[in-house]
C-alpha cells in the first residue's frame, strides 16, 4: 500500500450549486457534475475509461445497476467500473480503489460521482426494512421499528452517559460549521446561529435537537482521477492521494464496542501509514456530519483528540476555520451547506478546493495537507483518505 502514496491524483472536481432539484432525475444531475469535472480537467467522455458511482437508493435514480445506466446515459464504455456501496462513505472508499486501478493499468480516467434528489423524490432507508433483513442480526431489532435518528440519538446518549459529554459540546459543531457556512454563497443555511439557538430548537431524538441535524437537499458531485503522469500534462494543480484507509464493522446497534469505538479506528491509521504522516501534519479536514455526534466520534477514532475527549475539543473551538488547530469541513458541511444523502463525494471535493486555495466558504491559508473522512450507515463503514499538493 505505501507503494500507492502519491501515484494518483485528483484533477478535476465540481460541486451542483443547486440544493433544489424538483423535477430533475439524479442522472441529470450526475452529468451535470461529471461534465464540470472533467471541464475542471481540461478531459472530455471520451477520456474516461473508468466509472465509479454508488446509489442504490430510489431518490438517487438508481439500483443494483446503477453504474451500468449511468455509463449508457452519459454515454461511454467505461473498461472499470465499480459500484461498491457502503452507504454515505462509498465515494471516498472508491477513491481509494480508483487509485490502486489508475496505478495497475486498469484504467487511465476514472470518474467518481454521485447525485440525489431527496426533497422531491422519495429516500429509502432498506437498512432498517424487514422485508431487506427478515432475518439474520436484524431480526432482533427490526421488530422495534429503529430509525436513522433514533440510532444516531442512542450513540449520543451513550456519549454523554460514558464520557460527560454535553447537549452543549454538541450544540458547538453545528455552530461552528453554520460559521463556515455563512461565508459559503453555495449553502443551504447560512444564517448564523448560536448553542442556545441549537438547544432550543425542536428535540427529533433525544438528544438531538433538529439543528443538530443535517439538511436535506438534492445535489451532487464528481471528481476526476488518474495517474501522477498524466496529471503534470492538465491544466489544473493535482492534487494527489498520499494515504487511504477503509473498514467495515457491524450493522446492528446492539453490536457496538462498549467505548463506541468506529470503524474510523481502523481506517484513519491505515491512511496515515500510508501518507507517512500523523494527525498533528493535517491542515483541513472534511468529515461526515450527519449529526453533531457523527464528527465527534470520528475526531477520536482518527487520532485528532482521546476518547471521549471530543466534546472538550469541539468545546475550545478546534474546528473553527478562524484560528482552530483543524479547521474542519470549511464549506458548511452536511449540517448547513448540502446533504443530499451520501456526503462522501463532497469531503473529497472540499478538501480538493482548499488545497487549491479555492474554498467557496472559508479557505484555510496554505493548506498543503488535507484529511477526508466518511461513514456508511450508523457507524458500519469508515473510508478515509490524506490529500496533498
Amino acid at each position: 500500500m505505501k507503494d500507492l502514496s502519491g501515484r494518483t491524483a485528483i484533477v478535476g472536481a465540481f460541486e451542483s450549486p443547486r440544493r433544489d432539484a424538483p423535477r430533475v432525475h439524479p442522472f441529470a444531475l450526475q452529468m451535470e457534475c461529471i461534465l464540470g469535472a472533467l471541464d475542471d480537467a481540461g478531459l472530455t467522455l471520451k477520456d474516461v475509461d473508468g466509472l465509479c458511482a454508488a446509489s442504490g437508493d430510489w431518490a438517487e435514480g438508481g439500483g443494483t445497476m446503477d453504474v451500468i445506466e449511468l455509463a449508457e446515459y452519459i454515454g461511454i464504455q467505461p473498461t472499470y467500473v465499480n459500484s461498491t456501496d457502503v452507504g454515505g462513505c462509498s465515494y471516498i472508499l472508491q477513491a481509494g480503489q480508483a487509485a490502486a486501478a489508475i496505478a495497475m493499468g486498469l484504467a487511465e480516467v476514472v470518474v467518481i460521482s454521485y447525485a440525489a434528489c431527496p426533497r422531491w423524490w422519495p429516500l429509502n432507508t432498506p437498512s432498517f426494512d424487514p422485508f431487506v433483513f427478515p432475518a439474520g442480526p436484524g431480526q432482533y431489532e427490526i421488530p422495534y421499528a429503529p430509525t436513522l435518528i433514533s440510532t444516531y440519538g442512542l450513540f449520543a446518549r451513550r456519549h454523554m452517559d460514558l464520557y460527560g459529554t454535553t447537549p452543549e459540546q454538541l450544540a458547538q459543531v453545528a455552530v461552528t460549521f453554520r460559521e463556515h457556512a455563512a461565508a459559503n454563497p453555495q449553502a443551504r443555511l447560512r444564517k448564523p446561529i448560536t448553542v442556545d439557538d441549537v438547544l432550543a430548537s425542536p428535540m427529533i431524538a433525544s438528544p438531538l435537537h433538529r439543528l443538530d441535524c443535517c439538511v436535506v437537499t438534492d445535489g451532487g458531485g464528481a471528481v476526476v482521477m488518474t495517474s501522477r503522469e498524466r496529471a503534470r500534462d492538465l491544466k489544473r494543480r493535482p492534487v494527489h492521494l498520499a494515504g487511504y484507509g477503509a473498514a467495515v464493522a457491524r450493522t446492528q446497534n446492539s453490536q457496538i464496542p462498549d467505548d463506541l469505538s468506529t470503524p474510523a479506528a481502523l481506517s484513519g491509521p491505515r491512511a496515515f501509514a500510508m501518507a507517512g504522516v500523523t494527525p498533528a501534519d493535517i491542515d483541513v479536514a472534511q468529515i461526515y456530519d450527519a449529526f453533531t455526534i457523527t464528527p465527534m466520534l470520528a475526531l477520536e477514532d482518527l487520532g485528532f483528540c482521546g476518547r471521549g475527549e471530543s466534546g472538550a475539543f469541539v468545546a475550545d473551538g478546534n474546528l473553527s476555520a478562524k484560528g482552530g488547530s483543524l479547521p474542519t469541513n470549511t464549506d458548511g458541511g452536511g449540517l448547513s451547506s448540502n446533504h443530499p444523502g451520501k456526503r462522501g463525494i463532497f469531503t473529497l471535493i472540499e478538501s480538493v478546493r482548499q488545497l487549491r486555495g479555492e474554498g467557496p466558504g472559508m479557505q484555510v491559508p496554505d493548506a498543503k495537507v488535507a484529511l477526508a473522512h466518511g461513514l456508511g450507515g450508523t457507524f458500519c463503514s469508515a473510508a478515509t483518505v490524506i490529500l496533498t499538493v
